[in-house]
């Protein structure tokens, strides 16, 4: 398994391309904005991408999901518990970075806790990891967690917002500290970390 960071957008975003080297097929991970970039390293790695999935829908993880849609005729996943936060894409755009969104495509399907994704010979599992989103999930396989906005290398997901729950981001945090200690963390912003430097790093008080 391969892994290609693509940090893109104006909140600096962690898109990922997760790929099976011996088939080069290809996961977009939270496609957050400037589309073409993102085509272009793929045509630049040579990449098959199968399908794009989110962690959650935030407008800053999902605003390159339509251009890449067009562009690869591939599906879009996400947890079920996040549509409504996709359909404000548009409002919440403007709000924070003033700028105008398209209308978000729907997922063409959803995914769930413990289910599979694979991409040629490799494999993640979804864990559903809410609380910063209540559709929040990670993605793990071989020592390899794909978090979202659930944990970073500094720090812990918002939860001030509405729909945000501290007590789920919580046992979110606990369920994926239940990981080997070494599993590298890679967030939707800032740099990677593993589960072990996180978990001493960081007080329980979230």
């Amino acid at each position: 398994m391969v892994v290609q960071k693509l940090v893109v957008g104006s909140l600096q975003t962690n898109c990922y391309l997760v790929y099976d080297p011996k088939t080069n097929n290809t996961l977009i991970i939270d496609p957050a904005d400037d589309g073409d970039y993102i085509i272009r390293k793929i045509k630049d790695l040579e990449l098959n991408p199968i399908m794009i999935l989110v962690t959650h829908a935030h407008f800053d993880h999902v605003l390159a999901v339509a251009e890449l849609k067009l562009a690869y005729q591939i599906p879009f996943l996400m947890h079920r518990a996040d549509l409504s936060i996709l359909r404000r894409v548009q409002r919440t755009t403007k709000y924070f970075i003033g700028s105008q969104a398209d209308p978000p495509l729907m997922p063409d399907s959803f995914i769930e806790n413990k289910e599979l994704i694979n991409f040629g010979m490799e494999q993640l599992k979804v864990i559903t990891t809410p609380g910063h989103t209540p559709g929040g999930i990670s993605f793990y396989g071989k020592k390899r967690v794909f978090s979202g906005d659930t944990i970073f290398s500094d720090g812990v997901g918002r939860t001030d917002f509405p729909y945000g729950s501290k007590v789920e981001l919580r046992k979110s945090i606990f369920r994926l500290l239940k990981l080997p200690s070494d599993t590298i963390v890679y967030p939707g912003h800032g740099p990677s970390t593993t589960l072990g430097e996180f978990s001493k790093a960081q007080p329980v008080s979230w």
